[in-house]
């Protein structure tokens, strides 16, 4: 088989002179475009073998076709590459909003220091910074004071000329362009402020402050500001009535005063004091109270045994203030004198006892609060009658006791020694009803009324005084103790020694 490689090399070969045909053209020509390649290749790889046909022509075997060069295959697979899908066109780019809260934080003879809050609404694209504008009062011709945006949200205003009274806001920039602007309210004069204001409320006033309903109200309120601040005073967020309430006020402090105070006089005043663009305020709460009126009713609700019970309702008055208790009184019908039963008591009803069996009561309540009692007082319009009832005393049977007993000795005699010439005493203690009858026996006889003995018997306790004893006086004593339910003994032994004598009084 004829091999192919050989034709390929000379159309190889031809190829340049394909580029010197084209070589002499006055004009580059315009790049073709991606679409018309594959079919400029296929034109040109017929071109080259026509050309080298002659050359050929004495060649034995038949020229087969000319495959296409690499190139041409190249163009020809290119339109079958997947495209890229398109990309979704960016979103739109927004201003943010406005700036928020910008005020004054200080300032000076040559400069000023505003403070603001970022906007609420920064979007996508995000927030580059701000740009801080200024125009003298009365023009509109605005001017940026800052080369850079500024990135924070505090700005210092400088190299301003004393005097001057400037127009001052604030721009939020992003990729979007300019927000609208913020701005100072008022114009501000450059100047240097010696002194803010400050109000130096007293602690007694920062609480709620309580007067009695025709109490002269005088209060000063200090307060310090540099030059001499501005005072101005309302009530509950208006104007004061300058009828009731006179204002005093100094370079330190400032005055309210009220001649004779009424319950109309309450409320919530405040003073503010104010130096060129800087204030402060305070406020104090005055309440002004007197007696509460009474109970808008009572009444006897209930009445049983020896009790009653009372309901009421609370005043249709209070005095300004919270009722703090009630005073509860009754009468009997038949005196007409008023007792008090209950003081500072919190409900509003209540029971009361230890009625008197047969007797007609009334009852009435006072209201109290911080001031004290009301001056007057609801009385019940019905009466409280305790009525009799019937009973049948009947007192038990109680059988009396029987305190007889017969006698019994609580203490016995115990043995005893003692000496010649030395007195001696025995004891014992007995009990028994009726009260027994004592008596001392020596070995058994008895003593009697012998004075060299002496006998006691005081409350049950008995006792025998055996006066100087004497080598005849020991032995055995008893004591027995008698009366109708029986009789008891007691016995001893007594042991009388003789003195020693010592040898030297013997000689």
């Amino acid at each position: 088989m004829p091999s192919k490689p050989a034709p390929i090399k000379k159309a190889a070969k031809k190829e340049p002179a394909k580029k010197e045909e084209k070589a002499p053209e006055p004009e580059p020509a315009p790049e073709p475009a991606p679409e018309p390649a594959p079919e400029a290749a296929p034109a040109e790889a017929e071109a080259a073998p026509a050309e080298a046909a002659p050359a050929e022509a004495p060649a034995e075997e038949p020229k087969p076709p000319t495959p296409p060069p690499a190139d041409a295959e190249a163009a020809e697979a290119a339109p079958e590459e997947p495209k890229a899908p398109t990309p979704p066109p960016p979103p739109p780019k927004e201003p943010t909003s406005a700036p928020l809260d910008l005020f004054i934080e200080d300032k000076n003879d040559t400069s000023v220091t505003i403070i603001w809050s970022q906007p609420e609404v920064i979007g996508i694209t995000g927030l580059d910074g701000y740009v801080i504008e200024v125009a003298k009062d009365g023009t509109d011709d605005w001017k940026a004071v800052n080369e850079d945006v500024q990135k924070s949200c505090r700005y210092i205003i400088k190299n301003q000329t004393t005097g001057d009274r400037l127009k001052i806001r604030v721009v939020a920039v992003n990729a979007g362009g300019r927000s609208p602007p913020v701005a100072l309210p008022e114009a501000v004069l450059v100047k240097e402020v010696a002194d803010r204001p400050k109000v130096r409320l007293p602690r007694f006033l920062r609480q709620r402050y309580v007067a009695n309903v025709g109490d002269k109200i005088n209060l000063t309120i200090p307060f310090t500001g540099k030059p001499k601040p501005v005072v101005s005073w309302t009530k509950n967020g208006g104007a004061l009535d300058t009828k009731r309430v006179n204002i005093r006020s100094t370079d330190r402090d400032s005055i309210l005063f009220i001649r004779a105070a009424e319950r109309e006089d309450s409320g919530v005043y405040e003073i503010c004091v104010k130096v060129d663009d800087f204030e402060d305020k305070a406020q104090l709460t005055l309440q002004i109270v007197e007696l509460p009126g009474p109970p808008a009713s009572v009444k006897v609700a209930d009445v049983w045994g020896f009790n009653v019970a009372l309901e009421w309702t609370a005043p249709n008055d209070n005095g300004n203030t919270e009722i703090t208790g009630y005073t509860i009184q009754k009468a009997d019908k038949k005196t007409g004198d008023w007792f008090t039963v209950l003081e500072h008591y919190h409900r509003l009803n209540a029971t009361i006892s230890d009625l008197i069996m047969g007797n007609t009561y009334k009852f009435r309540v006072f209201s109290e609060n911080k001031c004290g009692i009301s001056e007057s007082c609801t009385i019940a319009k019905e009466e409280a009658k305790i009525l009799k009832t019937g009973i049948d005393y009947k007192p038990p049977d109680y059988k009396e006791h029987d305190f007889t007993e017969a006698p019994k000795f609580t203490t016995s005699l115990s043995d005893r020694s003692t000496t010649v010439g030395y007195s001696t005493k025995l004891l014992c203690s007995v009990r028994g009803f009726p009260k027994p009858k004592v008596q001392w026996m020596k070995n058994q006889m008895i003593i009697g009324e012998d004075p060299k003995f002496r006998q006691i018997c005081v409350q049950g306790i008995c006792s025998l005084e055996i006066r100087k004893p004497g080598n005849f006086d020991g032995g055995v004593y008893s004591c027995k103790a008698i009366n109708d339910h029986g009789e008891a003994t007691v016995s001893c032994k007594l042991e009388v020694k003789q003195a020693v004598i010592p040898d030297a009084d013997k000689k």
